[in-house]
């Protein structure tokens, strides 16, 4: 019996891949001053692995890059869609960026807070306790 590889493979692409392309979001829209500038770049690094997938003869690489390459398109979407979570005050915004100060300024529910890094407690938060912790921070 041989062993098929190939879904270890894309398994790990997807795994490895989808985790960079969340903490690259949020990294780098929070410190981006004009977003489509990382776009493009984002974008054309999908571009060239799709290119990339669909001419290799290996089917392994192929997978990888095929998967990476779809969540780099993914990311060009995320990256406009982390400044809108910003403006809600889903993620964090950065008072040194200076579009993200004028998100601070002109969106009453943006923050600075960011909302993952705290300590988990086992059930929901109210609405009055949220707005507490919010409260603290300014």
């Amino acid at each position: 019996m041989e062993l098929n590889s190939l879904g270890l493979v894309a398994a790990l692409a997807a795994f490895l891949s989808i985790w960079w392309g969340h903490v690259a979001v949020r990294k780098i829209e929070a410190v981006s001053v004009k977003l489509w500038q990382p776009m493009v770049v984002v974008f054309v690094l999908g571009t060239v692995f799709t290119g990339i997938a669909l001419r290799t003869e290996s089917r392994h690489l192929s997978a990888a890059f095929g998967i990476a390459g779809m969540v780099f398109f993914w990311d060009t979407f995320e990256l406009y869609r982390q400044e809108k979570r910003a403006k809600r005050g889903h993620a964090p915004a950065n008072p040194n960026n200076p579009r993200h100060s004028k998100i601070l300024k002109h969106y009453p529910d943006a923050t600075t807070l960011d909302w993952l890094d705290r300590n988990p407690r086992g059930k929901q938060y109210s609405v009055e306790e949220l707005a507490k912790i919010k409260a603290t921070e300014k």
